[in-house]
């Protein structure tokens, strides 16, 4: 990421592409920590509060906003169950319009397609529009290894490069940051690695802005290479679309002679009419704006117009792998708005570093398992950073069902990593439950040791994670059948 060294802020630790953070203690390891940080408590719960409510408020003006989120639905699930010929449509129209396509298995293929581009120009730097997709596959830290510098143009991905952080949040990578200090990392940092901020800047968010965009020009005019993720990919027409809310994505998409665009190969849409819908849910569900100030559409390469030069690399990188899973692969419907993060009581409370991965939140709790698998320990503990309120579910403008997929990749955690003493105590669950005679046997000798159930505080080992947030639920003196048998009232079939 340039020269700057890029780590966790409150941790120090180097991220490891697409995965997890290198060295990043699992989910609630790391939560732990970050409820010590009042301050970034304080960040996220200013911003995600402010976010809501405004959300609220321009979707309650949509009578049809429920039948904006079913038909949102049902066009993401039809492409993907149509990908491979959508997929082949796009290349065709797409090439037909003058642009290169790669196809990349994973993002080790798709970085070096994107450092043999780059390099093919002789790039020693390149603009960069924020992109989920290349901080997925690590992109800025291949380019650097072959020294090539990748620059941040979006105003809160720059703030996070110039901090030597990671991003926190899809729409607001720096939303765990207030102005004062942005504006500090602006006066120490912006003069390292180009135009330096001016002696007089202060904490105002206009002089923060205009401290940017002055930063910034420079590498518009002077920069030859650019790359881009997409929000959209149009099947027959080839056509790909960058929405965003400042025009600095805009000036990396025209002003540089080569644009390389790094694309999920599910962000496919059949035809430009679909776009439609998702220009309505999206902008209201990430930045609570009725339409986002910038669409930017591009087809090829048009002479005159813009780069002179298109790649788009198609990149899989486990999505395949969880297009294959009937239950999560509604996941894959995710269009970035990042509603979700903003709503969940974990995220507001913890912040996206704690995931240590580039997809925090509620989505990235069922996303990183579902491209990775539940084999690596970060991946694994994700499932569990859920409280399962449901208020995900609630406000996904592609109706995704976080908590259902949730709970079964817990349950697929659970069978990668299983617990002896768990399994244990389920296996004797299971012995007692499914013989009605001795459960009510087992029910009578726990009544009759209620009173040793009260007195315990405290339990070793893993029984010890009750213990130390709950106590021991009260033992009642009779289980509900021979309470109903010795009443009288009815037929207890023998089973008392």
């Amino acid at each position: 990421m340039s020269n700057l060294a890029r780590t966790d802020s409150s941790t120090g630790l180097h991220p490891r592409p697409g995965v997890a953070f290198l060295g990043m203690p699992t989910f609630p390891d790391a939560a732990k920590v970050a409820l010590g940080d009042d301050q970034l408590r304080k960040n996220l719960g200013r911003a995600t509060s402010t976010i809501r409510t405004k959300r609220l408020g321009v979707v309650d003006e949509l009578p049809d906003w429920q039948d904006l989120r079913t038909s949102a639905a049902a066009i993401k699930d039809h492409t993907l169950a149509n990908l491979d010929q959508y997929l082949i449509q796009f290349e065709q129209a797409a090439t037909a319009a003058g642009a290169t396509v790669h196809w990349a298995v994973d993002a080790e293929e798709a970085c070096r397609i994107g450092v043999e581009i780059a390099n093919g120009h002789n790039a020693q730097d390149v603009i960069k529009v924020k992109s989920m997709a290349t901080q997925e596959i690590g992109l800025n830290e291949a380019l650097e290894a072959a020294g090539i510098h990748a620059w941040e143009t979006d105003l809160a991905e720059l703030i996070v490069q110039l901090g030597g952080d990671t991003p926190s949040h899809f729409l607001v990578p720096a939303i765990h940051r207030n102005r004062h200090e942005i504006a500090d990392i602006f006066t120490d940092r912006m003069g390292e690695v180009g135009r330096p901020a001016p002696d007089d800047l202060t904490a105002d968010p206009r002089r923060l802005a205009e401290a940017a965009r002055v930063h910034l020009r420079d590498k518009f005019l002077h920069t030859k290479v650019a790359f881009s993720g997409a929000n959209f990919a149009i099947a027959d027409t080839g056509t790909l679309v960058v929405v965003e809310s400042e025009g600095n994505g805009r000036m990396c998409l025209t002003c540089p002679d080569v644009l390389v665009s790094v694309v999920g190969i599910e962000k496919l849409l059949p035809t430009l009419d679909d776009l439609e819908v998702f220009l309505q849910v999206l902008p209201r569900s990430s930045t609570a704006e009725r339409m986002n100030p910038y669409t930017t559409m591009w087809t090829g390469v048009t002479p005159g117009d813009g780069p002179k030069e298109t790649h788009i690399i198609l990149i899989d990188n486990g999505r395949t792998r969880a297009l294959a899973d009937e239950v999560g692969r509604q996941a894959l419907r995710c269009i970035r708005c990042s509603a979700c993060l903003n709503v969940c009581p974990v995220y507001e409370r913890v912040g996206g570093h704690a995931y240590g991965s580039v997809y925090p939140g509620p989505i990235g709790a069922i996303l990183n398992p579902l491209l990775h698998g539940t084999s690596d320990e970060h991946d694994a503990a994700l499932p569990f950073a859920s409280s399962l309120c449901g208020a995900c579910y609630e406000v996904c403008p592609v109706a995704i069902d976080i908590p259902t997929v949730l709970i079964d990749q817990r349950a697929a955690a659970v069978r990668e990593h299983p617990e002896p003493a768990e399994a244990a105590t389920m296996k004797l669950a299971g012995w007692a439950l499914n013989d009605a005679k001795r459960l009510s046997r087992l029910q009578k000798l726990a009544g009759r040791f209620r009173g040793l159930a009260r007195r315990i505080r405290w339990l070793p080992g893993k029984l010890g994670g009750w213990t130390r947030s709950r106590r021991i639920p009260e033992v009642p003196e009779k289980s509900f059948r021979q309470w109903w048998a010795e009443r009288g009232d009815g037929d207890d079939h023998g089973r008392a």
